[in-house]
């Protein structure tokens, strides 16, 4: 059975009657739970959005992956709103019925025409340097040999390397008589070469569990002397496989991770100590376009995925960043957000004015990462001035 929904303006909020439950199970709740999701108008979670419940002080924010989960008190129509600068508020009213549970619902949002022009990321060939060069070309490529990428490390909680192993075919894993375990290939009864960082590790078994998960980037195993990139065939033999780890570092992970509490843009504006963009004579603007050059992350060339992502943050009355105030929107990607985030600390601006005196302004600032070839679909998607 559908749920009555009233909405306004272009928002589309679809929820979905659940099965009923016992009486008696309701009436021990202090209220009708409800899960959601709050997504943008092409389908990218937004993070920060303001849930809250009509006529109560129940109020809720969307986590990282755009969802949320509110209690809703009493019965019958019930007002539910959906606030984040930027985007066009929702209200809209749903029958909450006694007796029966809500399933998830997904909220759409409208941006506001106050972003700045949007920043058009390409990846381009020759794009990989440093140390994990070779492996991101390998990776591209894959023309011989099994990757694990970043991705696919992060999907799931591995307990620990052999146990990720252990999912490539051919590959079964024992444990060592002085603790941890490593791994034979294809039931050849020789121990693989183990490489870190490109470097060989010493002669002898090697424990695959002393590497934590947690701090690998990627994963090469190749089976034998045929299919063993040259640059791992200088330490003797390969004809028992080869297995090429690479770590995270300063390279993987440029962005520093504090724990912080957002900072409530919209107090800053209710306050006056900032302005929205239509708030405004002079909007801000880049002092140089090029200033802001993001690069489009490595390790997603091999896989030509399109992204977006929608930064957030105030610029000062001298058109520096806040960086206490920079904060993700939406983002199809991590490592979009984080590519994008490191632009920003090469970007200036002419600062907002108002009444001929320059003010701190809220500036929304999307990116479009394309693929080789790629072409951008969010276009006619996002509002812009």
């Amino acid at each position: 059975m559908r749920r009555s929904l009233v909405h306004r303006g272009r928002i589309v909020v679809l929820i979905l009657a659940g099965l009923s439950v016992p009486a008696g199970l309701v009436a021990q709740t202090s209220g009708t739970p409800l899960n959601g999701t709050v997504l943008d108008a092409v389908g990218i979670p937004i993070v920060g959005a303001n849930v809250s419940i009509g006529g109560t002080q129940i109020s809720v924010i969307t986590d990282n992956r755009g969802h949320f989960r509110v209690t809703i008190p009493g019965h019958g129509l019930q007002k539910i709103s959906v606030r984040r600068l930027g985007f066009q508020p929702v209200a809209s009213d749903i029958d909450v019925i006694a007796g029966q549970s809500l399933r998830d619902v997904t909220i759409r949002m409208q941006a506001v025409p106050s972003m700045l022009s949007p920043v058009l990321v390409s990846a381009t060939r020759g794009a990989y340097s440093g140390r994990l060069a070779g492996y991101y070309q390998r990776l591209e490529r894959k023309s011989a040999g099994y990757f694990i990428s970043r991705d696919e490390i992060d999907k799931k909680s591995y307990r620990n390397l052999s146990q990720l192993l252990r999912n490539i075919p051919g590959i079964n894993a024992f444990p060592l008589k002085t603790g941890g375990s490593t791994v034979r290939i294809r039931e050849r009864q020789c121990r693989p070469l183990v490489w870190l960082d490109g470097v060989p590790m010493p002669a002898g078994e090697v424990d695959l569990d002393a590497f934590p998960v947690s701090t690998l980037h990627g994963i090469e195993v190749y089976s034998g002397s045929n299919t063993t990139p040259q640059d791992f065939a200088t330490s003797g033999s390969t004809s028992c496989g080869s297995i090429v780890l690479w770590s995270r570092g300063r390279d993987t992970d440029p962005l520093e991770r504090r724990a912080r509490e957002p900072v409530d843009l919209d107090n800053l504006i209710a306050a006056q100590k900032a302005f929205a963009a239509d708030q405004v004579d002079q909007r801000v603007s880049l002092v140089d376009p090029d200033a802001l050059a993001v690069t489009y992350p490595a390790e997603l060339i091999p896989e030509g995925l399109n992204g977006f992502v929608l930064m957030q943050y105030v610029v000062d009355e001298r058109g520096a960043i806040d960086p206490v105030t920079i904060s993700i929107v939406s983002s199809s990607h991590p490592l979009f957000s984080a590519a994008a985030a490191l632009a920003l600390k090469r970007a200036t601006y002419h600062p907002a004015m108002k009444g001929g005196i320059a003010v701190r302004q809220v500036v929304l600032q999307p990116f479009s990462f394309l693929p080789r070839g790629g072409k951008d679909t969010s276009q006619g998607l996002r509002e812009n001035p």
